[in-house]
């Protein structure tokens, strides 16, 4: 039988772990092992982890914004086939881990991800055809709630909800750190690296999470931080994966571009409804624009020097 562990990185937040595990609970197929990895600077994670014998707790030492170094020490502690990964905001449903182990039945099947539920009207029928796909420009699509009515093939996995052969990760090299602040990309970067391998991934609509978004450790979902960081850790992805001088990376360059001249065009025109709106209105839509699109700008630059400390890191010469 295939064996699987379940790793779960967390930051602060003990009543979204306590829930997590209790769904893990319910499975139908019950995990292997279930490793939480705790970057947290307070003590009610390890004490929510002892209510629940047989699961196991470690520490990343490293702290905040270190998703894929918590993902990465989890994996060095398991030894099972299959190593699955939850968001600590996500409840499995009972047959969540069944489903996603059924495809791997299949042995060319290298990655398997599931649906992640946010409780927004429509999400099963919005973006059927563009799930988990890389872009030639360099965007990469979601769509993880979306229901195709059957597995579809993917270039990668949603973070949430997602699982890889313990095998795919070691001949990709192991999961990856350096994608900060709101760790944006991370999960990309071993799914795009193990479909640029020939691997394969398959998006399973049936097996469900619930994402219920927890607490930002900083800032605001969609805020201008994550604009930057949106921006910063995919040209330090585009770069690891493809190589800096690939055209996805000059492509995605044209993207950035085209978003600052769309924020900049909004403040225009709110510079010329000025007069038919009150004045903090205008500041509010004027100043908005400007500072989207000075999160663009900020993230894109500072994408290039980030990417080449990655590049250095992971022992690849910088593409030329």
């Amino acid at each position: 039988m295939t064996t699987v562990a379940v790793v779960i990185p967390t930051y602060n937040r003990p009543d979204r772990v306590r829930d997590c595990l209790a769904h893990l609970a319910l499975q139908t197929r019950r995990p292997d092992r279930i490793v939480v990895v705790d970057s947290s600077d307070q003590p009610g994670t390890c004490a929510v982890v002892e209510e629940n014998p047989g699961v196991l707790y470690v520490r990343n030492p490293l702290g905040r914004g270190t998703t894929p170094e918590a993902r990465a020490i989890g994996v060095s502690l398991c030894r099972e086939d299959v190593i699955a990964f939850l968001d600590d905001d996500a409840n499995a449903r009972a047959d969540w881990l069944e489903r996603i182990l059924s495809r791997y039945a299949d042995p060319t099947v290298d990655g398997v991800g599931g649906c992640a539920l946010n409780g927004i009207p429509g999400e099963r029928e919005g973006g059927v055809g563009e799930i988990g796909l890389i872009l030639p420009d360099g965007r990469l699509t979601g769509n993880f709630a979306a229901d195709p009515g059957r597995d579809v093939e993917v270039d990668h996995l949603l973070g949430a909800n997602m699982s890889f052969r313990r095998s795919a990760i070691e001949r990709a090299g192991g999961i990856r750190g350096g994608y900060p602040g709101t760790c944006l990309r991370e999960e990309s970067d071993i799914a795009l690296r193990i479909r640029r391998l020939g691997g394969r991934l398959v998006y399973a609509p049936d097996a469900i999470v619930d994402h219920l978004p927890g607490e930002y450790a900083k800032g605001r979902r969609f805020d201008r931080r994550y604009s930057y960081y949106a921006n910063r850790n995919t040209i330090v992805l585009l770069s690891r994966v493809y190589g800096m001088s690939d055209p996805i990376v000059r492509r995605y360059l044209r993207v950035a571009t085209r978003e600052i001249g769309q924020e900049l065009r909004r403040s225009a025109r709110g510079l010329t409804r000025s007069l038919r709106t009150p004045p903090r209105q205008t500041v509010r839509q004027v100043g908005g624009g400007v500072t989207r699109a000075g999160a663009v700008l900020a993230g894109t630059v500072a994408g290039f020097p980030a990417a080449l400390v990655q590049l250095r890191r992971d022992g690849r010469r910088p593409a030329r």
